[in-house]
């Protein structure tokens, strides 16, 4: 019983630093980002060209030699794109079609891993490895791993209701708010960690 407590406590701190911490949680660079990294690199070093080759005084130039240098390592950081977007000269890098990749990796860049799916995700995982596992230890480990999933879909639905009842019953938000006064700094801050994914 009380091994099984350990692990329920184990999956409900896992389950709070990744709330805590999807914020930071991105995507792999996708095509479009690697081809705007490629066209940064590309107008960079295009720009730093064309300071030595015009009367620029010499920290512009030394910038923009600079900028180009820096802009080839997050390009390498990025990688190659698997098409490149046409970018051998200044109308080419200023072209519609490149504003458009810019435009796409922009949109792309706010993307973010659902907290709730990775959390479920994790879960999943610890149910399929206490599986493997077998035994009693296996299945006090899944027994325990479903309740601690079903108790953050319950956490989630009841965050998600009460916002909504706070946004319906604007009138009622202060007497909400003093019922929930006495909550732990832990809780409020799990609670807050909810809201901003709701």
């Amino acid at each position: 019983m009380m091994f099984t407590r350990s692990i329920a406590l184990g999956m409900c701190a896992l389950f709070t630093m990744v709330l805590s911490g999807c914020d930071s949680l991105r995507f792999a660079p996708g095509e479009v980002q690697k081809q705007n990294a490629y066209l940064h690199y590309k107008t960079v070093e295009a720009a730093a060209i064309r300071s030595q080759q015009a009367p620029t005084p010499p920290a512009v130039q030394e910038l923009t030699r600079q900028a180009a240098l820096q802009s080839e390592a997050i390009m390498a950081h990025y990688g190659l794109p698997k098409i490149i977007p046409p970018s051998n000269t200044i109308d080419e890098l200023l072209s519609e079609e490149n504003n458009t990749i810019t435009t796409q990796a922009q949109q792309a860049a706010s993307d973010r891993p659902d907290a709730w799916k990775v959390a479920d995700g994790l879960m999943e995982t610890g149910i399929v490895l206490a599986g493997l596992l077998g035994g009693v230890f296996g299945t006090r480990t899944v027994s325990a791993i479903t309740l601690a999933r079903r108790k953050s879909k319950a956490l989630k639905e009841i965050v998600t209701g009460n916002e909504r009842f706070k946004r319906e019953s604007f009138n009622a938000t202060d007497d909400f708010k003093a019922a929930h006064e006495n909550q732990s700094p832990a809780t409020k801050e799990l609670v807050a960690s909810i809201k901003s994914t709701v």
